[in-house]
């Protein structure tokens, strides 16, 4: 076994500032690994395809707006099908695992990495941990095979169940071990993929065979790197259900208000895009733009004169938006680690009324609409499902090519292998100096709330 450094990270220079962030391979660390040839090359799916095997030298670049005289940048491994695989597929024995939330997809993920598996490649043991990160050592799983993952991206949810929490890698890796798996696909947010790391580092650590791959999930799209995550496009679709909902009942009264609630705990993209497509949204609210409620320039005043102008508003507010406003800020975290928020939606509902209570210059009638658990609870919309299934199968090119410690991911319309740290890094969030924020607030014509003091 080669001695390489856990936590090394792979970088490859060229000319003119090309640098390739890579990710790992079995054979960084394990020595003379057999290969064999890949199983596409009989596969009747791929013969009438020109060149369906991805060059070594293919690379995917980060930023793709440049200026004549600008570096070559960072580049990512262009994901897909090798020409040789580090598997031979009757020893394949891999498992699936989803974690966190739910998001409109997680289905298609599941189906199409156990059918890409069988179908692309030949391989029959596939297993589902039952339940999250903690079902790996309460040892429930579940046999998956195309039969029984059919129809399942009809449906909503996850057939393998979900949790936040209960990540402890030793007992993890230990099952791993156990169950004789050497492939691991895991599917979550970027706290789910700092525990695939891990995973994968104990894995190395060991010096196991083992090729461990993540597809990023999350619904507010604020994984970085990626040009969205998959389920993203669902939830936005969806919102606009709600956003409808709230149209129609302010502009069914006299000065009437619908404030619709959306997700976004720390990033605003859906509330931002829900926002565009509607164009029926008068004010829209998101976590990285400040606002302030009174006084000149504030939310309230803006109430005021676009009911006097249309006699309606309908307001569209992220969960993460004004929580420094709302009293008695809760500091505890959930089992995934992210901050308890207050129904900023409840409290600005209650809010505008009191104010408008108070004012005596004008009756409103206020309808609050919360759509979050129906918007992450539906199945992929057709755009999903055909992201989710690229996704998957290029997650499970990648594993059976024997890369390791990566998840697979869309970068400038290209599909990719990212490191996990650079998914782990930080989070994606909406730029308000950006065109798509002024786009939006062109959109609503609402003033940005940036408080004068």
């Amino acid at each position: 076994m080669a001695s390489n450094g856990v936590d090394e990270i792979k970088l490859v220079e060229g000319p003119a500032g090309y640098v390739l962030e890579d990710v790992p391979h079995l054979s960084d660390y394990i020595l003379d690994l057999p290969t064999y040839p890949n199983p596409l090359q009989s596969n009747a799916a791929y013969s009438v395809v020109r060149q369906y095997f991805v060059d070594e030298d293919d690379t995917v670049q980060e930023k793709i707006v440049v200026h004549k005289d600008s570096p070559r940048g960072t580049h990512f491994r262009r994901a897909g099908p090798r020409q040789k695989v580090y598997f031979k597929p009757s020893d394949v024995r891999a498992c699936i695992v989803t974690c966190g939330g739910l998001c409109p997809g997680l289905n298609t993920v599941i189906r199409e990495i156990v059918c890409g598996l069988h179908f692309m490649y030949g391989v029959t043991e596939v297993i589902g941990v039952d339940c999250g990160f903690r079902g790996f050592y309460s040892k429930n799983t579940v046999a998956l095979t195309p039969k029984t993952v059919s129809d399942i991206h009809k449906r909503g949810g996850t057939i393998l169940g979900t949790s936040r929490g209960g990540h402890d890698t030793s007992k993890i890796v230990d099952n791993i071990q156990d169950r004789e798996i050497n492939q691991v696909y895991i599917i979550g947010g970027d706290g789910t993929q700092k525990g695939a790391s891990a995973i994968y580092k104990e894995i190395r650590r060991r010096g196991l065979n083992v090729a461990v791959a993540g597809i990023p999930k999350t619904i507010d799209n604020d994984i970085p790197v990626i040009d969205k995550s998959f389920g993203f496009d669902t939830a936005v679709e969806e919102a606009q259900r709600a956003i409808n909902a709230a149209h129609v009942e302010a502009t069914s009264v006299e000065n009437g208000i619908g404030l619709v609630k959306l997700m976004g705990r720390y990033s605003g993209f859906i509330a931002m895009y829900a926002t565009l497509a509607s164009r029926d949204v008068d004010c829209c609210l998101i976590p990285e733009s400040p606002f302030y409620l009174e006084g000149k320039g504030g939310l309230y005043e803006f109430i005021a004169k676009r009911l006097r102008e249309n006699g309606h508003m309908v307001i569209v507010i992220a969960e993460g938006a004004g929580q420094d406003l709302v009293a008695e800020s809760i500091d505890q975290q959930d089992a995934s680690g992210n901050k308890l928020l207050k129904d900023v939606g409840l409290w600005m509902s209650l809010k505008i009324k009191d104010h408008f209570a108070k004012q005596s210059v004008m009756d409103i009638t206020l309808k609050y609409i919360d759509p979050t658990y129906m918007i992450r609870a539906i199945p992929a919309n057709a755009s999903d499902n055909v992201y989710s299934t690229l996704l998957a199968q290029s997650a499970v090119h990648g594993a059976m090519a024997g890369y390791t410690g990566f998840v697979s991911g869309l970068v400038n319309g290209r599909h990719t292998y990212i490191p996990f740290n650079r998914i782990t890094e930080r989070q994606n969030k909406v730029v308000i100096t950006d065109r798509m924020w002024a786009r939006m607030l062109s959109s609503t014509n609402q003033p940005s709330f940036m408080n004068p003091s």
